[in-house]
């Protein structure tokens, strides 16, 4: 069972950069300092990525919106890395067309749409999609036909599984020497002499507790920035970060439904997107503050009913009624503490808290943050400890045919290394990249490794040993909801779930006790975290 690059005991140890929080901004820092040298230490008290990555709108966008507020050097550095994820990570994060459909009703001028998209173009540099008129006369054959809409395209980019971005980040970090340790709760920060010097942590699993000395820590728990503080005898005057809650619902993918994104306003007038994601489609989201435990966040019903309300009233015709949702699920955004704003006009900026003004020294908060810009981020943070990281170079981007060529190129070469079908060859490709060679050639000669997870999925038992083995997976949820993240698909069951189990069982040599257990521990956490019950 191996859940870190360099070895399970720290206890006693030293390090130099402590991280605690893995999520895609923890997993970006701790991966920019291990690189440049530093002995890094990650601490995650779920799973890598379980906790507000894993409950976004999943895109890199440019952040259109936030043109309305003036903040251009926000839209440029969006845009800027969204370019470099789409370059160095191009079977994760793909360009998509969205369509800005606005009716009648919106404060909104067309004149001042045209003149927006023109800028956010021209932010973005050159575009590479052929943004025809395909996908919008495909939106506008189900948009409401009582109401007169205005359709206006443009381009972002989609990554549809954050997760599997925060397992390869997580790699490169324990590759270059970096100890992650998930399922491990910071029980408190010592402050001697006004300086933060060690965390005592205690394994959830084995119920160990240890003690590590550290030059620097870095709080990137995000919503549980303040109760880290808290729970340390840290002193910030106010709160750092204000949660807001945003719940999203996923529906069946229906015949002729749009291939792109749409970004619409909702009944009240909010800005929302209907996106295509996993074979489904994804609506979200809502803003709605929230000062609960952010690991037991839930969707309300009333933002569930917001959500299919406002679906419908755009889209009236579609084939798909309220009792087809396949489920809902909510996160929270880690803002800055705003108490006099409402949720839309809080920034969406980070910021680095350097807690030397409340007497400790050597550790810093991360507030606020997105996936578009965790990587940038990650480089100002380690610059503020001293870590110098080298800026990336945006090269051009591959335009969506040679993508296309080289997946079909790339499937074919891994389906005759692994012996294995050029759908789950395909399947490996996209969610792996230039890994998925690897992983079959484990799964050559090994029937229990060629097997799929389950009986829906083109996805195959050797992703799952690869997790456990290389990618710090440690549970079946660990796996099946986040590393090989089949259990979003529509498919998924109970059923699902058991095939799932015992085909991995065979292949890791988990006994009857084992399995059991872990199906007990994956059916509560994929409850708390997907919600499947509707009133």
């Amino acid at each position: 069972m191996r859940r870190t690059g360099g070895g399970n005991e720290v206890d006693g140890d030293r390090f130099d950069v402590a991280i605690i929080g893995g999520g895609i901004n923890g997993v970006a820092i701790a991966r920019e300092c291990a690189r440049a040298g530093r002995r890094t230490l990650l601490v995650e008290q779920l799973d890598f990525a379980a906790g507000t990555t894993s409950r976004s709108t999943r895109i890199i966008h440019g952040g259109l919106r936030y043109l309305e507020h003036g903040d251009l050097a926000q839209v440029r550095e969006s845009l800027r890395e969204r370019q470099r994820l789409e370059q160095e990570r191009p079977h994760l994060v793909q360009p998509l067309e969205f369509l800005l459909a606005l009716d009648g009703k919106s404060h909104r001028s067309a004149l001042a749409i045209r003149a927006g998209l023109w800028l956010y173009r021209s932010l973005g540099g050159a575009q590479r999609m052929n943004t025809g008129h395909s996908e919008e006369q495909a939106l506008e054959r189900w948009l409401d036909a009582g109401r007169k809409f205005s359709v206006f395209s443009f381009e972002d980019a989609q990554c549809e599984f954050p997760e599997r971005l925060v397992a390869e980040w997580l790699t490169e970090m324990t590759a270059a020497g970096g100890t992650a340790r998930n399922h491990t709760q910071v029980l408190a920060v010592e402050v001697r002499d006004r300086r933060a010097v060690a965390l005592r942590l205690r394994d959830l699993l084995s119920r160990k507790e240890e003690r590590v000395e550290v030059t620097w820590i870095i709080n990137a728990t995000g919503p549980w920035a303040d109760q880290i503080c808290q729970g340390s005898g840290i002193s910030t005057g106010q709160p750092m970060v204000g949660g807001v809650r945003g719940s999203h619902i996923v529906l069946p993918r229906f015949a002729g439904a749009p291939a792109a994104a749409v970004y619409t306003e909702a009944v009240d007038g909010r800005p929302i997107f209907v996106i295509p994601w996993n074979d489904q489609i994804l609506v979200g989201t809502t803003e709605v503050p929230d000062t609960d435990d952010p690991a037991k966040v839930q969707p309300s019903d009333d933002e569930i009913d917001y959500l299919w309300r406002s679906f419908q009233e755009l889209i009236p015709r579609a084939p798909v009624a309220r009792n087809d949702v396949h489920y809902a699920f909510a996160g929270v955004r880690p803002l800055p503490f705003s108490p006099n704003k409402k949720p839309l006009a809080v920034t969406r900026r980070h910021f680095l808290h350097d807690h030397a003004q409340d007497g400790a020294r050597g550790m810093i908060s991360v507030i606020g943050g997105k996936l578009t810009t965790a990587a940038s981020l990650a480089r100002e943070c380690a610059a503020t400890i001293g870590v110098q990281v080298a800026e990336p170079v945006v090269k051009g981007v591959v335009s969506e045919d040679e993508m296309r060529v080289d997946l079909e190129r790339s499937a074919a070469l891994v389906a005759g290394k692994g012996d294995i079908s050029l759908a789950s060859a395909r399947a490996m490709v996209e969610w792996y990249g230039s890994k998925a060679l690897a992983i079959a050639e484990m799964a050559r000669g090994r029937v229990e490794l060629q097997a799929p997870l389950c009986s829906h999925s083109d996805h195959i038992v050797a992703e799952a040993v690869y997790a456990l083995d290389q990618e710090c997976a440690v549970t079946l949820a660990d796996v099946l909801l986040r590393r090989v993240p089949v259990a979003l698909g529509a498919c998924w069951s109970e059923q699902c779930s058991r095939d799932a189990a015992g085909r991995i069982a065979a292949a890791t040599g988990w006994d009857g006790d084992r399995v059991a257990r872990e199906l007990e521990s994956f059916a509560i956490e994929s409850e708390a975290f997907l919600r499947r019950r509707f009133s």
